[in-house]
C-alpha cells in the first residue's frame, strides 16, 4: 500500500520529520494548563483492540475478483481513521471506534464501479479513503444495518490522465497525493497552487469531497473554484461531468458532488484549473498593534483586489504562543524585538504573514502596494526571516499536536467563516464558549485564533484549544467543548466548517445551517445515487 510511508499509524507522518516538542513550549504548558510535563506515548501495535473482520470469506473472495483486498491487521488499523483528535485519542489507547474488514484497492475507475455495484447487492458499507487526513470523522466506519464495512483506498487511481495546455486545465486521478501531483505538473511548469496544512498527504480526490482550502487561497482559490470537471462512481452508475469553463446549464451538478464526502459516490477524477509555476516567491511577517486593525486591512486590501496570496493574522495569544516557541522572545533578541516594536507603539501585538507567489516584479508591485496598507493601520515589519519561518513550518501544526497529546493536553482545531460586519461578533462568541465549557470542567483551556482565507464578502476564523486532558473522560471532554463550539457558531451566524467538511462530528448540526428542507433535498438526491444507502453512511447526512 502506498501509505507505508506515514509509518505513525497512532499520529501524524513519518517519525523522520516529527521532530521535537520545542522546550519554551514546556513551561507555558505547566504554568497555564497545570501539564506536569511526562510523556505518555501510544500503545504498542500489537495492543490494539480489533475485531474480527465481519465478512465471510466468500465475499471477499467477490471482491478480490474486481479489486485488490487486504485484510491483513496493520492495513486494517491505519484505515480505521483519520487523524482528528478524537481518533487519535482512540488510536493510541488502542481502541478505535472500529474498522474496516477489508481495504479494497481498485485500480481504475471501472474497477470502482464493480466494487460499488458489489456492496450495493450485498448492503456493504462503503467509506473512500484517499489520503487519510480527515479530521472531523469522515473515515470512521458505521457498520449498523449492514453485512460489513470496506475502505475504498484510492491509492491505485494515480496521475495526470490529461494535461490541456491551451485550456490550462489537468484532468487529475482521484488518488493522487498533493507533492506528487505538484511534481507532476511542475515537470511541465506548472503548479495546482493547492497547499493546505496536510499537502504532504492529501489526495486530490479527497480535497474536492470535502472542499478543501489551502493556505494561498486568497490568491490561488480555493479547490471549488479550481474544479472544471468531474468523474464520479456512484451505486446508480457514473455521473461523468464534462470540463467547462462556466454553463447556465441548470443546477451545476459539479458543486452537488465538491463537498459531497463520499456520501453520494466516488470521485474518480477531477479536471482542474491550473497555472504556470510562479518564477519567485516571497513570505514575509509583520507585527500588528491589534487584531482588529490587522483584520481591517486585510479587508481593505482583499476588497481593493491587492490582497496577497497567503495573507494569514493571528490574533494576541496565538502570536504570544507562536513567539514563544519559536524562541523570539527569549535573551537579546527578544529585548531587542520588544524595543524595536515599543518604539512603533506594538506591544505584545498581532502577527501576520503575507506570501506572494508570481513573477519577481508582480511581487515587487504587489507587495509595495501591501504594505503601504499594513503601515497605514500601524503595522511594523519583521521581514522575509519571520516569513521563511513560516514556511519552513507551515505543515508541521499536526506533528505539534501529537507531543501535546503526548503529554495529556488536549489539542483540537475549529474553523468557520462570516461576513466582514459580523466578524468580531463571532470570533467573541466562540472564543467564550470555548472557555466557559472547558473551565467549567476544571480545564481551563487556552483559545487562540487566526484569519487564513480572505473573501471581498469576509474571512475565515480559525480557532486552536488547548486544555490539560480529563484522564479517562478525554472524549466526552472534547465533546462537550465542541458540541458547544458549533451551537455558538451557529448562533453567532458563521458557517459550520469552512474547509474541514462535516463528517461525522459535525453531521447533527447541519440542519441548522441548511434547514430541514435542505437536507430532505440532500437525502433525496443520496436516494437516487445511493438507494441502498451505502456510501460513508453518517457522514454530511447524519
Amino acid at each position: 500500500m502506498r501509505l507505508a510511508r506515514r509509518s505513525r499509524w497512532w499520529g501524524w507522518g513519518t517519525d523522520a520529520h516529527a521532530g521535537s516538542l520545542p522546550e519554551p513550549a514546556l513551561p507555558l504548558l505547566r504554568d497555564e494548563l497545570g501539564v506536569d510535563g511526562a510523556a505518555h506515548g501510544p500503545v504498542a501495535l500489537e495492543d490494539v483492540a480489533l475485531a474480527e473482520p465481519a465478512l465471510g470469506e466468500g465475499l471477499v473472495d467477490r471482491l478480490r475478483a474486481v479489486a485488490g483486498v487486504t485484510t491483513d491487521r496493520t492495513t486494517r488499523i491505519v484505515h480505521a481513521a483519520g487523524k482528528g483528535y478524537v481518533d487519535l485519542v482512540r488510536l493510541r489507547s488502542g481502541r478505535p471506534q472500529d474498522a474496516p474488514d477489508a481495504v479494497v484497492r481498485p485500480g481504475d475507475a471501472a474497477g470502482v464501479l464493480a466494487v460499488l455495484e458489489l456492496c450495493a447487492a450485498e448492503r456493504i458499507a462503503v467509506v473512500p479513503f484517499g489520503g487519510g487526513t480527515s479530521v472531523v470523522g469522515g473515515l470512521t466506519p458505521t457498520r449498523e444495518g449492514f453485512a460489513g464495512v470496506i475502505s475504498l483506498d484510492l491509492g491505485g487511481l494515480t496521475g495526470l490522465a490529461r494535461l490541456d495546455e491551451r485550456s490550462s486545465t489537468a484532468t487529475v486521478r482521484a488518488g493522487t497525493q498533493g507533492p506528487e501531483l505538484e511534481a507532476l505538473l511542475g515537470a511541465e511548469g506548472y503548479t495546482l497552487g493547492h497547499f493546505p496544512q496536510s499537502f504532504e498527504y492529501i489526495s486530490i480526490g479527497g480535497a474536492v469531497a470535502t472542499r478543501s482550502a489551502g493556505q494561498a487561497s486568497t490568491g490561488m482559490g480555493r479547490i471549488d473554484k479550481l474544479v472544471t470537471g468531474l468523474r464520479c462512481a456512484t451505486p446508480s452508475g457514473e455521473m461523468d461531468l464534462a470540463p467547462m469553463p462556466g454553463t447556465a446549464a441548470g443546477p451545476d451538478l459539479r458543486e452537488l458532488l465538491i463537498g459531497s464526502e463520499g456520501a453520494l459516490g466516488v470521485i474518480t477524477d477531477a479536471t482542474l484549473r491550473i497555472r504556470r509555476a510562479p518564477s519567485a516567491v516571497r513570505y514575509e511577517g509583520w507585527m500588528l498593534p491589534s487584531f482588529a486593525a490587522g483584520a481591517e486591512a486585510f479587508r481593505e486590501l482583499v476588497q481593493a483586489g491587492a490582497a496577497p496570496d497567503v495573507a494569514r493574522l493571528s490574533d494576541a495569544d496565538e502570536s504570544r504562543f507562536s513567539m514563544i516557541v519559536s524562541g523570539a522572545t527569549a535573551g537579546t533578541k527578544g529585548d531587542v524585538l520588544r524595543r524595536y516594536l515599543g518604539a512603533r507603539g506594538i506591544a505584545g501585538g498581532c502577527l501576520m504573514i503575507m506570501g506572494w507567489l508570481d513573477a519577481a516584479e508582480a511581487i515587487g508591485r504587489r507587495r509595495q502596494a501591501a504594505a503601504a496598507a499594513i503601515r497605514r493601520a500601524g503595522g511594523a515589519g519583521l521581514g522575509a526571516s519571520a516569513g521563511r519561518s513560516w514556511e519552513k513550518n507551515r505543515y508541521h501544526g499536526p506533528y505539534l499536536r501529537d507531543h501535546l497529546l503526548d503529554r495529556g493536553v488536549m489539542t483540537e482545531t475549529l474553523e468557520t467563516a462570516t461576513t466582514w460586519d459580523n466578524l468580531f461578533r463571532l470570533y467573541d462568541a466562540v472564543g467564550r464558549t470555548l472557555l466557559e465549557s472547558l473551565s467549567a470542567r476544571g480545564t481551563p483551556p487556552i483559545v487562540w485564533c487566526h484569519i487564513s482565507h480572505l473573501y471581498p464578502s469576509g474571512c475565515s476564523l480559525y480557532f486552536t484549544f488547548l486544555a490539560k486532558q480529563e484522564r479517562g473522560a478525554e472524549v466526552e471532554q472534547w465533546a462537550a467543548a465542541k458540541h458547544a463550539a458549533c451551537r455558538a457558531i451557529l448562533a453567532a451566524g458563521g458557517t459550520l466548517t469552512h474547509h474541514h467538511a462535516v463528517g461525522l462530528d459535525h453531521a447533527p448540526f447541519l440542519p441548522e445551517e441548511v434547514g430541514p428542507l435542505g437536507i430532505a433535498a440532500l437525502r433525496a438526491v443520496k436516494a437516487e445515487l445511493d438507494p441502498a444507502g451505502i456510501m460513508n453512511p453518517g457522514k454530511l447526512l447524519a
